[in-house]
C-alpha cells in the first residue's frame, strides 16, 4: 500500500513540470501511448523525466530508447554499476533530482564498494578528465551509454522538473521515509533485466554516426543511439534556427565541460552575432547545453515569443541537450584508449 501511495505521489509530481504540459496517461495516443506503456512496464511507474517530453513524441521516444537500452535492459554490466554511473554523472552536472532518484536506487540495491570507483569515474567524465574506465571493455557500450544518456537527461530535468522527485506538497519531514520507500519501488527485481531491444522500433532505422564508435560492439545500444541521434537532429532542424545550431556546435567543439559560471554575461557575448530574431533561441539553446541550471522563466518566455508551442520548446531543449551529451561521448570514447 505504501509503495502504491509513493507511485501515486510521483505520478502527481508530473503536474509540477515546468514550462510545458505533460500528456496525461489516459489521453495518450499513438507513439506517446506506446512509450508510456513501455515505461510503466519496465520502470514500475511513469517516470517524470521521460514523460516531460510528451509534447514532442519523437523526442519522447528517443529519450526513452537511450535510457531503456542502457540503464534498464539486461546486459553484461549489472544494474548497480549502471546506477553508480548515473549517480556520478548527475552529481557532476548538479542535477539534484537525478542524484536523489538514482542515489536512492543504488542504496536500495545495496551495492558493494566497487561502485565507488565507477561513480568517481562518471563524475570526472563530465569534464573530460576521466582516467581509463574501471570496467572491462565489453561493458563499455552499456556504461558509456548510461553516462551519455544522463548527460542528456540531467539537462532536461534541470530545465523542466523541480529539484525533488516528490511533489511540492510532501513535507521535508516525510521525505526520508519516502526516499526509502521509493528506493524500494525503483529497485530492480532479482533475475534478468528487461529484454534488450524492445524500444528501438519506436523510431525509424538510422545509420551509425562517427561518434558512436564506443557503442559499435553492442548492436542494440548502437542501434538505439543511432535512431535517437537521428530523431533529435530532425527535431533540431524543425525547431532550432540554423544559425543557432551552427553557433552551439562551434561552441561545443572547443568546450571543456566546465560550466561558464554564475553570471549570464557569457550568453550575451555568445549570441551577439545572431540576428535579433534568433537571439532568444540562441540564449536558450546555449544555456541548456552549457549551463542548464541557468535556464529560468525569463529565458523560456523570451523564446516563446518566437515559438509559443510546447513541442518546439521540448525539441529545442532536446536537441541542445543531446548535442552536449554527444560532445561528452567523444571524451569518453577517448578514455577507452588513452594512447
Amino acid at each position: 500500500m505504501v509503495a502504491g501511495l509513493v507511485r501515486f505521489a510521483v505520478r502527481r509530481s508530473l503536474r509540477d513540470t515546468r514550462y510545458v504540459g505533460v500528456v496525461p496517461r489516459r489521453r495518450a495516443t499513438g507513439l506517446v501511448a506506446e512509450v508510456y506503456r513501455q515505461v510503466e512496464r519496465d520502470f514500475s511507474m511513469l517516470a517524470p523525466p521521460v514523460a516531460l517530453h510528451s509534447a514532442a513524441p519523437e523526442a519522447l521516444a528517443a529519450a526513452w530508447t537511450v535510457l531503456r537500452e542502457t540503464l534498464l535492459a539486461q546486459g553484461l554490466a549489472g544494474r548497480a554499476a549502471k546506477e553508480a554511473v548515473a549517480t556520478g554523472v548527475s552529481a557532476a552536472n548538479s542535477c539534484p533530482y537525478c542524484v536523489d532518484v538514482h542515489g536512492m536506487t543504488l542504496a536500495a540495491i545495496q551495492a558493494g564498494p566497487e561502485t565507488a570507483g565507477l561513480e568517481a569515474w562518471a563524475r570526472a567524465s563530465a569534464t573530460g578528465a576521466a582516467d581509463a574506465p574501471p570496467f572491462p571493455p565489453a561493458q563499455a557500450p552499456e556504461l558509456i551509454g548510461v553516462a551519455v544518456a544522463f548527460q542528456y537527461y540531467n539537462r532536461m530535468v534541470n530545465v523542466f522538473l523541480r529539484e525533488s522527485p516528490f511533489p511540492s506538497h510532501v513535507p521535508e519531514s516525510a521525505k526520508p521515509q519516502a526516499r526509502r520507500v521509493l528506493g524500494g519501488v525503483l529497485r530492480p527485481p532479482s533475475g534478468p533485466g528487461p529484454r534488450p531491444g524492445d524500444s528501438v522500433d519506436l523510431l525509424p532505422e538510422a545509420p551509425l554516426t562517427e561518434d558512436l564508435g564506443w557503442a559499435s560492439s553492442n548492436a542494440v545500444v548502437a542501434d538505439a543511439f543511432a535512431r535517437a541521434y537521428a530523431a533529435t537532429e530532425a527535431a533540431g532542424e524543425r525547431s532550432v534556427p540554423p544559425a543557432v545550431r551552427t553557433l552551439l556546435q562551434d561552441r561545443l567543439s572547443t568546450w571543456d565541460g566546465k560550466p561558464p559560471g554564475l553570471s549570464r554575461a557569457w550568453l550575451e557575448e555568445a549570441v551577439a552575432d545572431l540576428t535579433e530574431a534568433d537571439r532568444p533561441a540562441g540564449r536558450l539553446a546555449l544555456a541548456v547545453a552549457l549551463a542548464s541550471y541557468q535556464v529560468d522563466e525569463a529565458l523560456v518566455d523570451a523564446f516563446r515569443t518566437t515559438a509559443p508551442n510546447d513541442a518546439t520548446l521540448i525539441e529545442l531543449a532536446s536537441w541542445a541537450s543531446m548535442a552536449a551529451a554527444r560532445r561528452v561521448s567523444v571524451w569518453l570514447a577517448g578514455s577507452l584508449d588513452p594512447a
